[in-house]
């Protein structure tokens, strides 16, 4: 384990003991726990989408700002559903976010996943085009980003600009360089790790995977990171990739994380999501002596470069930062972190 970072879905909600009680709440906490996460020592601070949702959405006014309120630590997405993108405006977008942060930024993207509103995408204005699933067309829209985060010329200049043009075609701007190499692919089966492979980009498992051979979660997330490594190999690119699974790990070291956590083990779970069978991983929440155990006999974990944690966001930033703190300092140690 290389890295570890934190993954907010950014719930908000004025129900109950909840300490983001509106989206302003949400996105300036937002912000105050990646500052607390950079001080700890964290390596990365990644936040969920999802539209129409008392959540994060559009994912980059917050990605520049806690660019522009950190130094050092990672800020990314997990992940950005690839079906409600225009491509090219997002370029613009992620290379403006990028380039606030110094190079900081790791987007992840997906085709998507289960919606609060039927076929939502459209009321984004787009459409699968004859033929295509709505799958496709988010894997489409990711094959365009990742052509034009290349920074090649493709749009024949005005003959008369208000500006004066460098010469040639022009490409998008803010260009920036190396973001392309920061793309991660929200992966739930085999074939798209492999197919993300193929097209260059990094891997981010999450906490539930498409049922496949009906062997423990932690095992065939396992083996989707070495197929996505063996076809990373095969397709001959140069650089090492990366690869990412989120967990939801709580260290209980007071009263407090026993009240909230310490219901005793958890298991894996298998539900049907979007038309799939899924088996959903586990939770992990113990004393940190044996939480160091249970860890390490999580084979994706081990597979993995970078863990995220799953934080729950709603109880707030000092809490959040006490959750990250305690696995960074009691947990993370033990299991080869830094």
């Amino acid at each position: 384990m290389k890295k570890i970072g934190f993954l907010s879905f950014g719930h908000w909600s004025p129900a109950g003991r909840s300490e983001t009680r509106t989206a302003a709440d949400t996105l300036l906490q937002s912000i105050d726990l990646a500052v607390a996460a950079e001080e700890l020592g964290a390596d990365g601070a990644y936040f969920r989408v999802h539209h129409f949702a008392r959540q994060l959405a559009a994912p980059f006014p917050l990605l520049a700002a806690v660019g522009a309120r950190t130094k050092r630590i990672e800020i990314g997405t997990g992940v950005i559903d690839m079906r409600y993108e225009n491509p090219f405006y997002m370029v613009e977008d992620a290379g403006s976010a990028d380039l606030i942060s110094g190079g900081r930024l790791q987007l992840g993207i997906s085709r998507g996943s289960p919606e609060q509103v039927i076929d939502g995408w459209r009321h984004f204005g787009f459409a699968p085009a004859e033929g295509e699933t709505d799958a496709d067309m988010g894997r489409r829209h990711a094959e365009v980003l990742l052509d034009l985060l290349q920074g090649r010329g493709f749009a024949q200049p005005n003959p008369r600009p208000m500006f004066a043009n460098p010469p040639g075609l022009l490409r998008l701007e803010p260009h920036s360089e190396g973001l392309r190499d920061r793309i991660w692919w929200g992966s739930a089966s085999d074939a798209t790790a492999v197919w993300a492979a193929r097209q260059g980009m990094n891997l981010q498992s999450s906490t539930l995977k498409a049922d496949e051979t009906g062997e423990p979660f932690h095992v065939q997330q396992a083996k989707q990171i070495r197929r996505y490594r063996e076809a990373w190999t095969e397709a001959g690119h140069t650089r090492a990739p990366r690869v990412s699974v989120s967990r939801s790990i709580f260290a209980l070291v007071n009263d407090r994380d026993h009240a909230y956590f310490g219901r005793g083990a958890s298991s894996d779970q298998v539900g049907i999501i979007d038309n799939m069978r899924a088996v959903f991983g586990r939770s992990y929440a113990a004393e940190p002596e044996r939480l160091i155990d249970e860890l390490r006999g999580d084979e994706a974990i081990a597979e993995a470069d970078t863990v995220l944690l799953t934080v729950p966001n709603q109880l707030g930033v000092a809490y959040n930062t006490h959750l990250i703190e305690s696995i960074l300092k009691h947990v993370a140690p033990a299991l080869g972190w830094r």
